[in-house]
Protein backbone atom coordinates (compact mmCIF):
# COMPACT_ATOMS: atom_id res chain seq x y z
CA UNK A 1 0.00 0.00 0.00
CA UNK A 2 1.52 3.34 -0.71
CA UNK A 3 1.82 5.80 1.61
CA UNK A 4 2.70 9.47 1.60
CA UNK A 5 4.61 10.90 4.52
CA UNK A 6 4.34 14.55 5.71
CA UNK A 7 7.10 16.19 7.84
CA UNK A 8 5.75 15.99 11.51
CA UNK A 9 6.24 19.77 11.98
CA UNK A 10 3.94 21.19 8.39
CA UNK A 11 1.49 18.29 9.34
CA UNK A 12 1.01 19.72 12.77
CA UNK A 13 0.74 23.39 11.34
CA UNK A 14 -1.82 21.68 9.28
CA UNK A 15 -4.00 20.42 12.10
CA UNK A 16 -4.29 23.85 13.19
CA UNK A 17 -5.00 26.65 10.30
CA UNK A 18 -7.46 23.85 8.47
CA UNK A 19 -9.77 22.63 10.70
CA UNK A 20 -12.69 21.94 8.70
CA UNK A 21 -16.04 20.81 7.38
CA UNK A 22 -16.21 19.77 3.95
CA UNK A 23 -18.92 19.91 0.76
CA UNK A 24 -18.91 18.12 -2.17
CA UNK A 25 -21.17 17.70 -5.49
CA UNK A 26 -21.01 15.95 -8.76
CA UNK A 27 -20.21 12.43 -7.10
CA UNK A 28 -19.50 9.30 -9.63
CA UNK A 29 -18.24 5.98 -8.96
CA UNK A 30 -17.44 3.58 -11.52
CA UNK A 31 -16.79 0.17 -10.34
CA UNK A 32 -15.13 -2.44 -12.44
CA UNK A 33 -15.08 -5.70 -11.22
CA UNK A 34 -11.50 -7.62 -11.73
CA UNK A 35 -11.34 -11.28 -11.88
CA UNK A 36 -14.09 -13.18 -9.95
CA UNK A 37 -11.28 -15.08 -8.12
CA UNK A 38 -9.86 -12.03 -6.22
CA UNK A 39 -13.72 -10.44 -4.75
CA UNK A 40 -12.46 -6.94 -5.54
CA UNK A 41 -13.17 -4.58 -7.72
CA UNK A 42 -11.31 -1.22 -8.90
CA UNK A 43 -13.19 1.83 -8.07
CA UNK A 44 -13.02 5.07 -9.68
CA UNK A 45 -14.12 7.91 -7.37
CA UNK A 46 -15.34 11.40 -9.36
CA UNK A 47 -15.85 14.29 -7.08
CA UNK A 48 -16.14 17.84 -6.84
CA UNK A 49 -14.87 19.62 -3.60
CA UNK A 50 -16.70 22.59 -2.69
CA UNK A 51 -15.69 24.40 -0.10
CA UNK A 52 -13.73 27.55 -0.37
CA UNK A 53 -10.34 27.70 1.80
CA UNK A 54 -9.88 24.44 2.13
CA UNK A 55 -6.53 22.71 0.89
CA UNK A 56 -7.35 19.00 2.02
CA UNK A 57 -9.80 16.88 1.04
CA UNK A 58 -10.78 13.73 2.90
CA UNK A 59 -12.16 10.21 1.21
CA UNK A 60 -13.98 7.88 3.62
CA UNK A 61 -12.35 4.35 3.32
CA UNK A 62 -15.03 1.58 4.03
CA UNK A 63 -14.92 -0.52 6.86
CA UNK A 64 -14.96 -4.06 6.29
CA UNK A 65 -12.56 -3.44 2.76
CA UNK A 66 -9.01 -4.01 2.61
CA UNK A 67 -8.53 -1.18 0.07
CA UNK A 68 -5.33 -0.02 -1.77
CA UNK A 69 -5.16 3.81 -3.10
CA UNK A 70 -3.64 4.06 -6.33
CA UNK A 71 -3.71 7.78 -7.42
CA UNK A 72 -5.64 10.86 -6.96
CA UNK A 73 -5.82 13.06 -9.97
CA UNK A 74 -6.32 16.99 -10.30
CA UNK A 75 -9.02 16.53 -13.17
CA UNK A 76 -8.32 20.15 -14.69
CA UNK A 77 -4.88 19.91 -14.94
CA UNK A 78 -4.31 16.10 -15.08
CA UNK A 79 -1.67 16.45 -12.73
CA UNK A 80 -1.28 13.78 -9.47
CA UNK A 81 -1.78 15.05 -6.21
CA UNK A 82 -0.70 14.05 -3.31
CA UNK A 83 -2.26 11.89 -0.36
CA UNK A 84 -1.84 10.13 3.10
CA UNK A 85 -4.29 7.51 4.56
CA UNK A 86 -4.69 8.19 8.37
CA UNK A 87 -7.04 7.43 11.20
CA UNK A 88 -10.21 8.62 12.10
CA UNK A 89 -8.39 10.31 15.05
CA UNK A 90 -5.75 11.57 13.21
CA UNK A 91 -8.30 13.06 10.51
CA UNK A 92 -9.92 14.96 13.30
CA UNK A 93 -6.97 16.21 15.02
CA UNK A 94 -5.64 17.19 11.45
CA UNK A 95 -8.93 19.35 11.36
CA UNK A 96 -11.97 16.96 9.42
CA UNK A 97 -14.04 17.59 11.97
CA UNK A 98 -16.59 14.93 10.78
CA UNK A 99 -14.06 12.49 10.95
CA UNK A 100 -15.66 8.83 12.23
CA UNK A 101 -12.38 8.28 14.58
CA UNK A 102 -13.37 4.70 14.26
CA UNK A 103 -12.25 4.63 10.80
CA UNK A 104 -9.68 5.41 7.90
CA UNK A 105 -9.08 8.16 6.00
CA UNK A 106 -7.60 9.45 2.40
CA UNK A 107 -6.27 12.80 3.28
CA UNK A 108 -5.67 14.45 0.09
CA UNK A 109 -3.53 17.23 -0.39
CA UNK A 110 -5.13 19.57 -2.71
CA UNK A 111 -2.41 21.69 -5.27
CA UNK A 112 -4.13 25.23 -3.44
CA UNK A 113 -6.83 26.04 -1.51
CA UNK A 114 -10.32 26.55 -2.87
CA UNK A 115 -11.42 30.06 -4.08
CA UNK A 116 -14.84 31.67 -3.59
CA UNK A 117 -16.72 31.07 -6.53
CA UNK A 118 -14.50 28.12 -7.45
CA UNK A 119 -14.72 24.12 -7.23
CA UNK A 120 -11.94 21.14 -7.08
CA UNK A 121 -12.02 18.56 -9.08
CA UNK A 122 -10.74 15.21 -8.39
CA UNK A 123 -10.52 11.73 -9.84
CA UNK A 124 -9.65 8.86 -7.28
CA UNK A 125 -8.31 5.60 -8.18
CA UNK A 126 -8.98 2.84 -5.51
CA UNK A 127 -8.95 -1.33 -4.95
CA UNK A 128 -11.28 -2.89 -3.09
CA UNK A 129 -11.20 -6.24 -1.67
CA UNK A 130 -14.57 -7.18 -0.34
CA UNK A 131 -15.85 -10.65 -0.06
CA UNK A 132 -19.24 -9.30 1.77
CA UNK A 133 -19.86 -7.04 -1.99
CA UNK A 134 -18.24 -9.30 -4.71
CA UNK A 135 -18.39 -13.19 -4.64
CA UNK A 136 -19.58 -15.95 -6.53
CA UNK A 137 -23.33 -18.07 -5.99
CA UNK A 138 -24.70 -20.82 -7.84
CA UNK A 139 -22.09 -20.35 -10.83
CA UNK A 140 -22.74 -16.48 -11.20
CA UNK A 141 -20.99 -13.38 -10.03
CA UNK A 142 -22.86 -11.27 -7.65
CA UNK A 143 -22.11 -7.33 -7.00
CA UNK A 144 -23.98 -6.64 -3.54
CA UNK A 145 -23.44 -3.30 -2.22
CA UNK A 146 -25.36 -0.57 -0.65
CA UNK A 147 -24.29 2.73 -2.94
CA UNK A 148 -25.10 6.16 -1.29
CA UNK A 149 -23.29 7.88 -4.08
CA UNK A 150 -26.37 9.05 -6.63
CA UNK A 151 -24.72 8.01 -9.98
CA UNK A 152 -22.68 4.77 -10.49
CA UNK A 153 -21.98 2.47 -12.78
CA UNK A 154 -20.78 -1.31 -12.58
CA UNK A 155 -18.15 -2.95 -15.47
CA UNK A 156 -17.93 -6.72 -15.45
CA UNK A 157 -15.59 -8.44 -15.56
CA UNK A 158 -14.73 -9.32 -19.74
CA UNK A 159 -16.72 -12.28 -20.78
CA UNK A 160 -19.81 -12.25 -18.58
CA UNK A 161 -22.86 -11.23 -19.30
CA UNK A 162 -26.24 -9.33 -16.95
CA UNK A 163 -28.80 -11.35 -16.13
CA UNK A 164 -30.45 -10.05 -13.12
CA UNK A 165 -29.83 -6.56 -11.41
CA UNK A 166 -32.45 -5.31 -8.28
CA UNK A 167 -32.31 -1.30 -9.94
CA UNK A 168 -33.79 0.08 -13.31
CA UNK A 169 -30.33 0.41 -15.49
CA UNK A 170 -29.16 1.72 -18.77
CA UNK A 171 -26.73 -1.31 -20.59
CA UNK A 172 -24.12 -0.73 -23.02
CA UNK A 173 -20.67 -2.41 -23.99
CA UNK A 174 -17.16 -0.96 -23.32
CA UNK A 175 -14.84 -0.69 -26.34
CA UNK A 176 -12.89 -3.66 -24.82
CA UNK A 177 -16.07 -5.48 -24.94
CA UNK A 178 -17.09 -5.49 -21.33
CA UNK A 179 -20.66 -5.11 -20.19
CA UNK A 180 -21.38 -2.02 -18.31
CA UNK A 181 -24.39 -1.34 -16.07
CA UNK A 182 -25.29 2.65 -15.01
CA UNK A 183 -28.04 4.19 -13.14
CA UNK A 184 -29.05 7.46 -11.33
CA UNK A 185 -30.39 7.76 -7.98
CA UNK A 186 -32.84 10.42 -7.53
CA UNK A 187 -34.25 9.06 -3.91
CA UNK A 188 -33.05 9.89 -0.21
CA UNK A 189 -31.74 6.68 0.71
CA UNK A 190 -28.89 4.49 -0.67
CA UNK A 191 -29.66 2.24 -3.47
CA UNK A 192 -29.13 -1.59 -2.03
CA UNK A 193 -28.00 -2.53 -5.59
CA UNK A 194 -27.63 -6.36 -6.43
CA UNK A 195 -26.12 -6.99 -10.29
CA UNK A 196 -25.74 -10.66 -10.59
CA UNK A 197 -23.44 -12.12 -13.97
CA UNK A 198 -23.17 -15.16 -15.58
CA UNK A 199 -19.97 -16.40 -17.79
CA UNK A 200 -20.20 -16.10 -21.80
CA UNK A 201 -19.56 -19.13 -23.76
CA UNK A 202 -15.49 -18.28 -25.58
CA UNK A 203 -17.05 -18.35 -29.01
CA UNK A 204 -18.94 -15.11 -28.32
CA UNK A 205 -18.32 -12.17 -30.47
CA UNK A 206 -17.58 -9.50 -27.86
CA UNK A 207 -16.00 -6.86 -30.29
CA UNK A 208 -17.30 -3.55 -30.57
CA UNK A 209 -18.13 -2.08 -33.72
CA UNK A 210 -18.00 1.50 -33.51
CA UNK A 211 -20.76 3.37 -35.22
CA UNK A 212 -21.56 7.14 -35.78
CA UNK A 213 -25.37 8.37 -34.75
CA UNK A 214 -26.65 11.53 -36.00
CA UNK A 215 -29.50 11.90 -33.88
CA UNK A 216 -29.37 14.66 -31.44
CA UNK A 217 -31.88 14.78 -27.85
CA UNK A 218 -35.01 16.81 -28.18
CA UNK A 219 -34.39 16.34 -32.64
CA UNK A 220 -36.91 15.27 -34.27
CA UNK A 221 -36.56 11.93 -36.08
CA UNK A 222 -38.04 8.77 -37.85
CA UNK A 223 -39.63 6.64 -35.58
CA UNK A 224 -40.76 4.61 -37.58
CA UNK A 225 -37.36 3.16 -38.15
CA UNK A 226 -35.10 1.24 -35.57
CA UNK A 227 -31.69 3.08 -34.99
CA UNK A 228 -29.29 0.91 -36.09
CA UNK A 229 -26.03 3.24 -35.57
CA UNK A 230 -27.39 4.26 -31.80
CA UNK A 231 -24.84 4.49 -29.24
CA UNK A 232 -26.37 4.45 -26.11
CA UNK A 233 -24.80 7.52 -23.62
CA UNK A 234 -24.15 7.15 -20.17
CA UNK A 235 -26.46 9.31 -18.43
CA UNK A 236 -25.14 8.98 -15.08
CA UNK A 237 -21.56 9.88 -16.02
CA UNK A 238 -23.34 13.21 -17.60
CA UNK A 239 -22.30 16.75 -15.42
CA UNK A 240 -24.32 19.01 -17.02
CA UNK A 241 -27.14 20.39 -15.15
CA UNK A 242 -29.16 23.87 -15.04
CA UNK A 243 -31.02 25.84 -12.63
CA UNK A 244 -33.83 28.08 -13.52
CA UNK A 245 -34.93 31.13 -11.37
CA UNK A 246 -38.48 32.34 -12.04
CA UNK A 247 -39.07 36.06 -11.92
CA UNK A 248 -42.52 37.60 -11.72
CA UNK A 249 -44.19 36.41 -14.54
CA UNK A 250 -45.71 39.59 -15.93
CA UNK A 251 -42.09 40.11 -16.78
CA UNK A 252 -42.18 36.36 -18.69
CA UNK A 253 -38.30 36.26 -17.60
CA UNK A 254 -36.09 33.94 -15.77
CA UNK A 255 -32.48 33.77 -14.95
CA UNK A 256 -30.20 30.69 -14.97
CA UNK A 257 -27.14 29.07 -14.53
CA UNK A 258 -25.90 25.79 -16.25
CA UNK A 259 -22.64 24.02 -15.53
CA UNK A 260 -20.68 22.00 -18.13
CA UNK A 261 -17.44 20.47 -18.40
CA UNK A 262 -15.15 20.57 -21.44
CA UNK A 263 -12.74 17.40 -21.84
CA UNK A 264 -12.43 17.53 -25.21
CA UNK A 265 -8.76 18.39 -26.76
CA UNK A 266 -8.43 21.51 -28.22
CA UNK A 267 -11.54 23.17 -27.31
CA UNK A 268 -11.66 26.78 -26.56
CA UNK A 269 -14.98 28.23 -26.87
CA UNK A 270 -18.99 26.98 -25.92
CA UNK A 271 -21.63 27.66 -27.54
CA UNK A 272 -25.10 28.54 -26.24
CA UNK A 273 -27.87 28.57 -29.38
CA UNK A 274 -31.05 31.20 -27.63
CA UNK A 275 -33.94 29.39 -28.95
CA UNK A 276 -36.53 30.54 -31.29
CA UNK A 277 -39.07 32.87 -29.33
CA UNK A 278 -36.75 33.66 -26.56
CA UNK A 279 -34.31 36.38 -26.30
CA UNK A 280 -31.12 36.19 -23.66
CA UNK A 281 -29.66 39.25 -21.93
CA UNK A 282 -27.27 39.93 -19.18
CA UNK A 283 -25.09 36.75 -20.26
CA UNK A 284 -21.83 36.11 -17.97
CA UNK A 285 -19.45 33.19 -17.28
CA UNK A 286 -17.18 31.81 -14.67
CA UNK A 287 -14.34 28.93 -15.09
CA UNK A 288 -15.78 26.97 -12.01
CA UNK A 289 -12.11 25.64 -11.76
CA UNK A 290 -10.65 28.98 -10.74
CA UNK A 291 -13.68 30.93 -10.00
CA UNK A 292 -12.24 33.80 -12.63
CA UNK A 293 -15.08 35.72 -14.92
CA UNK A 294 -14.53 34.53 -18.92
CA UNK A 295 -15.30 36.34 -22.08
CA UNK A 296 -18.47 36.39 -23.49
CA UNK A 297 -19.85 37.47 -26.69
CA UNK A 298 -23.45 37.54 -28.81
CA UNK A 299 -23.09 37.21 -31.95
CA UNK A 300 -26.31 36.93 -34.48
CA UNK A 301 -26.06 35.75 -38.51
CA UNK A 302 -22.93 36.85 -39.88
CA UNK A 303 -21.16 37.57 -37.21
CA UNK A 304 -20.63 33.38 -36.39
CA UNK A 305 -18.85 33.05 -39.58
CA UNK A 306 -17.17 36.07 -39.13
CA UNK A 307 -15.77 34.75 -35.44
CA UNK A 308 -15.21 31.16 -37.47
CA UNK A 309 -18.12 29.59 -35.29
CA UNK A 310 -19.75 26.53 -36.76
CA UNK A 311 -22.95 25.41 -36.22
CA UNK A 312 -24.59 21.88 -36.94
CA UNK A 313 -27.80 23.63 -37.97
CA UNK A 314 -28.41 26.15 -40.57
CA UNK A 315 -27.46 29.97 -39.31
CA UNK A 316 -30.05 32.34 -40.63
CA UNK A 317 -29.87 36.17 -40.19
CA UNK A 318 -31.57 35.39 -36.80
CA UNK A 319 -29.62 33.13 -35.16
CA UNK A 320 -28.38 34.23 -31.92
CA UNK A 321 -25.64 32.42 -29.96
CA UNK A 322 -24.00 33.59 -26.95
CA UNK A 323 -20.15 32.26 -27.46
CA UNK A 324 -18.31 31.81 -24.15
CA UNK A 325 -14.12 32.27 -24.57
CA UNK A 326 -11.80 30.00 -21.96
CA UNK A 327 -8.22 28.81 -22.47
CA UNK A 328 -7.81 25.77 -24.92
CA UNK A 329 -8.41 22.38 -23.45
CA UNK A 330 -4.87 20.42 -23.37
CA UNK A 331 -4.42 16.94 -23.40
CA UNK A 332 -4.92 15.08 -20.70
CA UNK A 333 -7.14 18.24 -19.14
CA UNK A 334 -10.64 19.78 -18.60
CA UNK A 335 -12.18 22.95 -17.52
CA UNK A 336 -15.44 23.07 -16.05
CA UNK A 337 -17.85 25.98 -16.92
CA UNK A 338 -20.52 28.20 -15.30
CA UNK A 339 -23.18 30.51 -17.69
CA UNK A 340 -25.16 32.44 -16.29
CA UNK A 341 -27.75 34.64 -18.27
CA UNK A 342 -31.29 35.96 -18.02
CA UNK A 343 -34.06 35.15 -21.10
CA UNK A 344 -37.55 36.56 -21.95
CA UNK A 345 -39.77 34.15 -23.59
CA UNK A 346 -43.73 35.39 -23.47
CA UNK A 347 -44.46 32.00 -25.33
CA UNK A 348 -43.64 29.79 -22.56
CA UNK A 349 -43.74 31.31 -19.33
CA UNK A 350 -46.59 33.42 -19.03
CA UNK A 351 -49.87 33.92 -16.85
CA UNK A 352 -53.17 32.33 -17.82
CA UNK A 353 -55.98 33.92 -15.71
CA UNK A 354 -55.13 34.13 -12.21
CA UNK A 355 -51.71 31.49 -12.35
CA UNK A 356 -48.69 31.06 -13.99
CA UNK A 357 -47.91 28.89 -16.75
CA UNK A 358 -44.26 27.58 -17.04
CA UNK A 359 -43.81 24.85 -20.23
CA UNK A 360 -40.33 24.30 -21.37
CA UNK A 361 -38.57 21.05 -22.47
CA UNK A 362 -35.71 20.40 -20.51
CA UNK A 363 -32.41 17.69 -22.25
CA UNK A 364 -30.13 17.82 -19.32
CA UNK A 365 -29.96 15.07 -16.78
CA UNK A 366 -29.95 17.98 -13.58
CA UNK A 367 -32.66 20.29 -13.89
CA UNK A 368 -33.90 22.85 -10.97
CA UNK A 369 -36.86 25.19 -11.33
CA UNK A 370 -37.14 27.80 -8.44
CA UNK A 371 -40.86 29.78 -8.27
CA UNK A 372 -40.71 33.39 -8.47
CA UNK A 373 -41.09 34.77 -4.37
CA UNK A 374 -44.76 34.91 -3.26
CA UNK A 375 -46.24 32.15 -5.41
CA UNK A 376 -46.83 28.69 -4.72
CA UNK A 377 -47.41 25.68 -6.96
CA UNK A 378 -50.73 23.92 -8.27
CA UNK A 379 -49.48 21.62 -11.13
CA UNK A 380 -46.13 19.92 -12.04
CA UNK A 381 -46.49 17.37 -14.85
CA UNK A 382 -42.95 15.63 -14.95
CA UNK A 383 -42.76 13.80 -11.23
CA UNK A 384 -40.11 16.06 -9.49
CA UNK A 385 -38.45 16.52 -5.74
CA UNK A 386 -39.53 19.54 -4.46
CA UNK A 387 -37.67 21.68 -1.48
CA UNK A 388 -37.78 25.37 -0.18
CA UNK A 389 -34.90 27.39 -0.25
CA UNK A 390 -33.32 29.60 2.52
CA UNK A 391 -35.62 32.51 1.00
CA UNK A 392 -38.60 30.70 1.39
CA UNK A 393 -39.36 30.22 -2.85
CA UNK A 394 -40.25 26.82 -3.80
CA UNK A 395 -37.91 24.21 -5.79
CA UNK A 396 -38.76 21.62 -8.06
CA UNK A 397 -35.59 19.52 -9.30
CA UNK A 398 -36.03 17.02 -12.09
CA UNK A 399 -33.96 14.05 -12.45
CA UNK A 400 -34.36 13.03 -16.35
CA UNK A 401 -32.87 9.47 -16.61
CA UNK A 402 -33.36 8.96 -20.33
CA UNK A 403 -31.45 10.36 -22.79
CA UNK A 404 -33.60 12.79 -24.35
CA UNK A 405 -35.85 15.89 -23.54
CA UNK A 406 -38.67 15.98 -21.05
CA UNK A 407 -42.08 18.57 -21.37
CA UNK A 408 -41.82 20.11 -18.23
CA UNK A 409 -45.35 21.70 -17.06
CA UNK A 410 -45.59 23.86 -14.10
CA UNK A 411 -48.69 26.60 -13.14
CA UNK A 412 -48.21 28.54 -9.63
CA UNK A 413 -50.53 31.38 -7.83
CA UNK A 414 -49.96 33.74 -5.81
CA UNK A 415 -49.97 33.57 -2.10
Amino acid sequence: MKRLFLIPMLFGLAQIVFAQSQTTANDYTRYELLDPSTQSFRILYEVTATKPGILYYYNALRKGSEHKVDSVKDLRTGKKLEWLIVSGTDAKKAGYLEADETGEYLQVHLAHAIPNNAEYRLLIDKTYQDTKSYFTENNRIVFERPLGIKRNSIILPFGYEIVKCNYPIQVSMESDGRIKASYINSGPAAVPLRIEGRKLPTTVNLKLEKREYAYTPGEERDKTKARLNYEVPERAHQTREIVYFLQQPETHSFSLYHDYTETREGENNYLNVVRAGSKASNPSALNLDTGQPLKVETLKGNQLAEKGIKLDEEITPETEVIVIWYDTVQKGQSTRLRIEETYTDPNRYLMAGNEFVWDRSFGRPHNTVVLPAGWFLTANAIPATIDSTPDGKISLYYMNYAPDEIDVFIKGRKR
